[in-house]
């Protein structure tokens, strides 16, 4: 259900680093390294407990070597597991189904549409031995949020053999940068809050014992019936 929107968040974190500069040393090894090493969604809990995020990373990166040193910078980014509703003020759910027409389906099947807005907190973690590299990194990213186009990106949710774009916006422009306090030497630790504002879409096709148009393929998820649609002509006077 919200896998999409990390997916898509991935991506646009992925542009970021596309688009960095190298403004010390360590930054230049950096950007050079690869994407897939060097921004990870932490498998741990959020930034409440940074150097466990780190140990985490180490781990993933080294298997069990856990003393095996590390390269730095690094960004680690973590999705809370709760979500909340999307300020009623801003958006308004879909609560009960809607007969849609998908328009890319080319069998133009009837299905049913909820959505639901919710707001998912997202931290982003910069990690690096020197406090100029971890605050150049941080920076940039506020620059790059800072364009109103890099607020706002689709996420592609899976249905009916289609991929279907509900949109995600990043909340505010507004995300300092905190200073993580650790007892590590020649390590510093920032902290970006972001919280990504979505569109979660939830499609219904006819169960298995319900009517349905004949359109689709029996027990294909990817394929599934649309709903009956009951037509009628007026006669020519």
């Amino acid at each position: 259900m919200f896998e999409p929107v990390k997916i898509a968040f991935s991506e646009e974190l992925g542009r970021f680093y596309g688009g960095l500069s190298a403004t010390t040393v360590p930054m230049h090894e950096f950007v050079n390294r690869g994407l897939d090493k060097s921004i990870a969604w932490c498998p741990t809990r959020m930034i409440d407990a940074a150097e466990d995020m780190l140990s985490a990373w180490r781990k993933h990166s080294n298997g069990e070597a856990v003393a095996k040193p590390i390269h730095l910078p690094v960004i680690l980014v973590a999705m809370a597991k709760d979500t909340t509703p999307t300020d009623r003020m801003y958006t308004r759910n879909i609560s009960q189904g809607q007969f849609v027409i998908i328009p890319d389906d080319v069998k133009e099947r009837t299905f049913k549409l909820k959505t639901s807005s919710n707001d998912i907190r997202t931290q982003i973690a910069i990690f690096a031995s020197d406090e100029p590299t971890a605050r150049s990194i941080a920076a940039q990213y506020q620059l790059f949020i800072d364009d109103m186009t890099n607020r706002h990106f689709m996420a592609y949710h899976h249905f009916a053999g289609l991929d279907l774009p509900f949109g995600v916006q990043i909340e505010t422009s507004d995300i300092p940068a905190m200073n993580i306090q650790t007892e590590a030497k020649n390590l510093t630790i920032l902290a970006i809050d972001v919280n990504l504002r979505c569109t979660i879409p939830l499609f219904e096709s006819p169960k298995d014992n319900e009517p349905n148009d004949g359109k689709g393929t029996d027990g294909d998820i990817n394929d599934p019936h649309g709903y009956l649609v009951v037509s009628s002509s007026v006669p020519n006077p």
